[in-house]
Order: C-alpha cells, then structure tokens, then sequence
C-alpha cells in the first residue's frame, strides 16, 4: 500500500497527523498506539482506519489490514483509496480473482491510475490471464514509458509466455531508465539463456561499486555477476558472488533448519502405517491433481512440460493452496489427528476449488508443482486419496548448489546457505523414504539424471504410473506452447541438455558445509539410507 503522506494540520487533529508522520518515517510502534487511540475516540474515521490498515499490511497482518480496510470501505464506499489498498492487500494473500473484482471497480473511479492497471496486470498474471496481462502493461508503458519496474514486469510476463526476445528488450529498456537496478540485470540472468558481454559485466560491477547501493539491488547484481562469471568459466569469481549475495539476502529472511528437522520428525512419528490405514478411504475421492514435489531445481518444470503436452493434462503452476490449508490446521502436524473423515474430504474439496481458479482448460487432470508440497504430502493423502504423485529428485550436489545459485523471488529460505540447503535435502529424503515404506507405491519416483540419459524410457514409464497412454507429443514438449512462470521457463522450450548434470563439479573445492551436511544422502545416492535410529 502507499504511505500515507502528513496530513494539513488544519484538517485533522494532531494525534493523527502525528500518527501520519509516524507511518511515513517507518516508525511503525510510534503509529499504532496513536492511531488506536484516535479510533477509540473516533471509530468512524475512515482515514485512522485506512491508516491502521497500512501498518498491519506493512508487518504482514494481512487478514488484519482486509478487515480493516472493509470497515472503512463499508463506512465510505466511494473511498477509492481504501477499495485500491484491498486489492494490493487481496493480491498479496493470493487471492487475486477478488483483487481483481475490486480493481475493475477502482479503474471506473480512477481510470487515469496507471498503478491501479499495472496491479491489475500482475493479478491477471496470476490468474493465467497472460494475454491481457501483456495488453496492460503495454498501455501503461504508451503512457508512461520511463518506468523501469513496469518494464521489468513486463519482460516477466512475455518470458513467461515464452516470447522471449521481446521479454530481453523489456528489459534492456529497464535497465535504460535503471542501470543499477540489480533486479532487471538478474532478471537477464535468469532467463539461463542470456550470455552478458563485457560491457554488461562492467555496467554491473560499476553499479555494485556504487555507495548508495540497497542490499535487494546489491544481492541481484550478485546473484547475476555469478552466473557471468560460470558462464566464462570462471568458478572463483563466480562462486565469490554467489556466496557474496546468498549471504546477504540470508540477513533479510528467518529460516531454522532445526525447525523443519522437527517438523519431519513429528511428521514421521505422526503418520505411521496403522494411522494412515485407518483413515484409507476418506477424504475426496476426485483424481483430478497430479502433484510433482520435492526439491526446487529437481526437473519439476521438466516434467511438468512433458505431461502439459499430453492431450489429457493441464500444466497449472506452483499452487500455494496445500500448504495454506495445511497452515489452518491447529498444532500442524500433529493437529491432523483430530480431523474427522467430514473434515478431511472438505479439505480435498476446498483445495480443488482453490485450484480451480488457475484451470485454463477442459482436461480432466492437472499439475500442481510446488516443490515444497513434499512437507505435506500426508496430509495430501489424506484429502485427496485419488491423487497422483511424482518426486522429482535430482543428485544431491547438483540439486542443492542449483539452488544455491538461483535467486527466488519468493519463499524457499533454506536456499541461502549450503549447510541449511543440505540439512534441507536430507530431511526430504527423510520424510520421502517414510512414505514409501507406510504407502508404498503412492509416490512415482523420476531421477532427473536418468530422465536426461533416456528421455523415452523416463517418459513412458511416467505415462503408465499416471495411468496415461502414450503420446508422441510427450517427447516433443519442447514445442508445446503454454505459459511456464519457474526458473526453468526458457530451459523447457528447448531440447533435454546433458551439462547441466555435471555443472557443480567446477564448484567441488568450495562445496565441504553442503557436503557435510548433506551425509550419506549423498554418498549412497540414487539409493536411500536407512534413517531408522
């Protein structure tokens, strides 16, 4: 939401141009008790309301800031202000068709906005509306055209369409308005495609030189340096800004690789195979989703492409709708205990119609491929009995250190250190191994090593765990049109490559923490150990 500006003095008591003033400065505990203050003696003001709604969205109390700002919008329905910060605080808690509805309000009160429709862009986005999207943004560009993080956006839409030499043009334009724009350089970086020339490499050594630097500009030119430097075979230089921007962008994230340690833990001691075979048979019995997991940077995407091109499956994207269901179960995961049968088959139903939103199509199944749904895949079961299942594994060192070089624009906090990044692995392979000995068979397991080395064998052995026959297209995904909006967006429009298996080796002499960490996962790998204590 925007920050609001002090307010005149001659319009609004002190208290809360004092609280205004506490807002624009970011001093956020000096704002609240003055803002609760002036509402308990003016709960009508839908001005303190909007206020107090900007303070709760800005620490992330979302559900907080759409109460908040429905009161005031229900107190003053012709507050566009308040209508508009619904929408950015709807969008950020993924819940962008309503974001939309509340946009299309916005715009016949404010058409002029170009902020309204470039939100309005990046929710259609959201939702797979790509085409319009893309016609957005380009008016907003006609009206403004010297707004690089609208072109950088834009350059998002169109690599993820797959019209990729019109996505780089976007964003060099950015970078004509921004060269120190470290997003826009890692931006290029992440297409996997775009090979930096010496002047480019100068451009963002300079800018990385320069003192007045945030650390999220400074961590992308980071992230990107690295990828200039392997890819001149430079592993020194590289790994160096690879460990200069995964350090940094550590200080700006909370993540305890005990936590999640205990979560598999308490997980395991959970789901034995008596609690399981107890409640077979419930939940939804609708066989609609196939679900590829595991860790980021595995061949999800791979994968994903070569099912998206048979006649019956729909590619979505990474859902974020399991693990929020997951999120509103009391005491998670040991609170699944307590779920009725009732309770479980209106999860499966409620996460199908959550999923719902991003169907594009009439085919009878579709993928979701949010790696990180293997920490519920349970509870998956349970709900959703019918369900397919793929783990997408990949060899622990290439794995790990992909994502070690890959900056997210979003979640995946236990990428930023080799050591959490091993521990992270391991405690996947952990809870994968229980799975299979308490369901055996419930999980297809595709090795993306061996998918490389024989991509037809990989491919119909896929097919006939999914219960799918084969289809030529399959092999051919790389021509398949669809949108892919991952890391591996431009990798997948191309044939399968051998290299990027072997990749890490140049970076073996600094790679002792993930190794470590890692233990006999690694050693015994594709094989699992045996975790029994």
């Amino acid at each position: 939401m925007q920050t609001p500006q002090p307010l005149p003095a001659r319009l609004y008591p002190p208290r809360l141009i004092d609280a205004a003033l506490a807002l624009h400065d970011n001093r956020l505990h000096d704002a609240e008790p003055l803002l609760k203050a002036h509402l308990k003696a003016d709960p009508f003001d839908v001005t303190a309301i909007r206020m107090l709604a900007e303070l709760a969205g800005r620490i992330g109390r979302y559900k907080d800031a759409e109460a908040l700002l429905r009161r005031a919008i229900e107190l003053s329905p012709a507050f566009t202000a308040a209508r508009a910060n619904l929408a950015l605080v709807l969008y950020r808690m993924n819940r962008a068709d309503e974001a939309i509805a509340e946009l299309d309000r916005v715009l016949e009160e404010d058409p002029d906005n170009i902020g309204h429709a470039n939100l309005k862009a990046a929710a259609l986005g959201r939702l797979g509306g790509f085409d319009g999207a893309i016609a957005l943004y380009r008016d907003v560009l006609d009206a403004a055209p010297n707004q690089p993080r609208v072109w950088m956006s834009y350059g998002h839409m169109l690599k993820t369409v797959g019209r990729q030499a019109e996505g780089i043009a976007a964003y060099r334009a950015a970078l004509e308005f921004a060269p120190d724009l470290g997003e826009i350089w890692w931006s290029l970086a992440n297409l996997k495609t775009v090979t930096f020339d010496d002047a480019d490499i100068a451009a963002m050594q300079a800018a990385l030189a320069g003192g007045d630097l945030s650390d999220e500009d400074r961590f992308h030119l980071d992230f990107a340096l690295g990828k200039a430097f392997e890819d001149r075979r430079d592993p020194a230089r590289a790994f160096a800004h690879y460990e200069a921007g995964n350090r940094l962008r550590k200080t700006k994230i909370v993540y305890d690789a005990d936590e999640t340690a205990a979560f598999v833990d308490a997980s395991i001691a959970l789901y034995t195979r008596d609690f399981m075979d107890a409640r077979a048979g419930q939940g939804c019995a609708a066989p609609d989703p196939i679900f590829i997991l595991g860790m980021p940077r595995a061949g999800s995407t791979l994968i994903e492409q070569i099912l998206s091109s048979h006649s019956l499956v729909e590619g979505t994207t990474e859902l974020p709708d399991l693990p929020t269901i997951a999120r509103r179960i009391d005491g998670y995961p040991a609170g699944v205990a307590a779920l009725s049968p009732d309770r479980l088959k209106e999860m499966g139903e409620a996460y199908l119609r959550r999923a719902a939103i991003q169907r594009q199509t009439d085919r009878p199944f579709f993928i979701d491929k949010l790696p990180n749904n293997w920490a519920h895949l349970p509870l998956l079961h349970l709900i959703l009995p019918n369900a397919k299942v793929i783990d997408a594994r990949r060899h622990p060192l290439g794995c790990c250190f992909s994502n070690f070089k890959q900056h997210f624009a979003r979640g995946q906090a236990f990428s930023y250190a080799l050591d959490d990044m091993g521990r992270y692995y391991r405690d996947y392979v952990r809870l994968m191994a229980h799975v299979d000995a308490v369901r055996p068979g419930l999980v297809h397991r595709v090795f993306y090593e061996a998918m490389v080395e024989d991509t037809e064998a990989q491919v119909r052995a896929l097919l006939a765990a999914l219960g799918l026959d084969f289809e030529p297209a399959c092999l051919e995904f790389h021509r398949t049109e669809r949108a892919v909006r991952t890391a591996s967006s431009e990798q997948v429009r191309q044939p399968i490559f051998r290299d990027g298996t072997g990749a890490w080796q140049a970076f073996d002499p600094w790679l002792d923490p993930l190794k470590t960490a890692l233990g006999d996962v690694l050693t015994v790998y594709p094989a699992v150990p045996d975790f029994r204590p």
